[in-house]
């Protein structure tokens, strides 16, 4: 297949990943929908339709979907990248907080992959591709809430990807490392904080900010969502960035006492 004719559907396109994964697949011939919650204000790029989209609102997510389908006939690629950051130490974020999270991060990509996949099952195509985290598979503490998304969706893609397989869709997994953007400016905080997690959550956002900052472009983890999309043998992991290869090598390859060690080290907590 040649991605000439392809549509892509992306989600949160309106800025940093998603947008440069939008602009990327476009480049690569792809037509590409991107969306986001007020896409107005998004910049047009070639190639690119914007539409609104509520990841959270099951007649928003139906409705677009089938917008996409009638105007564009098919959608052969989903990215699954809209989502939010949480940072806070796990026992401050209320219960009713952590369901909003949800929402979004693991509940909004069931949505869109459960609305897609009966048309690309009956095309006997299609791949829906979900933007993990380098948090999807390593503890970071002061974030638990996002991790714990990531680790979700982690378990979801892979298990759905056994059950679609033979119906010609695969889902496939990408897993940025800290990539600089505004993430931790844009992170939903605790709503209940409390004073003991003070100074651990003050130095956790200095180390966010500083690997943010540090961080990779968004068009790496643009190209990366691209070769997933295009490779004619797909694999159901991909790290993004540097840090993601080395974090995932390590990962598999160091001893689980060691790997705490170097987690507590690169998070600047004692050991």
């Amino acid at each position: 297949m040649t991605a000439a004719q392809q549509v892509a559907l992306v989600t949160g396109a309106s800025s940093g990943i998603g947008k440069a994964t939008a602009i990327a697949l476009a480049t690569a011939g792809f037509q590409v929908i991107g969306t986001g919650r007020n896409t107005a204000r998004s910049t047009a790029a070639a190639g690119v339709t914007y539409l609104d989209l509520d990841v959270t609102n099951d007649e928003s997510v139906a409705a677009v979907v089938k917008e996409v389908i009638d105007r564009f006939g098919h959608i052969d690629v989903l990215v699954n990248n809209a989502g939010v950051g949480a940072t806070g130490a796990a026992e401050e974020f209320s219960i009713a907080q952590t369901q909003d999270i949800f929402d979004i991060n693991v509940y909004g990509v069931m949505r869109m992959t459960k609305a897609v996949l009966p048309h690309m099952r009956a095309e006997r195509h299609g791949r829906i591709i979900n933007v993990s985290s380098l948090s999807g598979f390593v503890p970071s503490p002061f974030m638990a809430l996002y991790v714990s998304t990531k680790h979700a969706i982690e378990g979801y893609s892979g298990s759905l990807d056994h059950e679609v397989r033979g119906y010609g869709v695969r889902i496939l997994l990408v897993e940025p490392g800290p990539i600089n953007t505004p993430f931790g400016a844009h992170s939903v905080q605790a709503d209940t904080p409390l004073p003991l997690y003070e100074a651990g959550r003050r130095n956790y956002e200095e180390v966010l900010a500083k690997n943010t900052s540090n961080g990779d472009d968004p068009t790496v983890v643009a190209k990366t969502i691209v070769s997933a999309a295009t490779d004619p043998n797909p694999k159901l992991r991909r790290t993004a960035g540097s840090t993601a290869g080395t974090v995932s090598a390590l990962h598999r390859i160091a001893p689980a006492r060691i790997f705490d060690r170097i987690i507590r080290r690169f998070n600047r907590m004692p050991s």
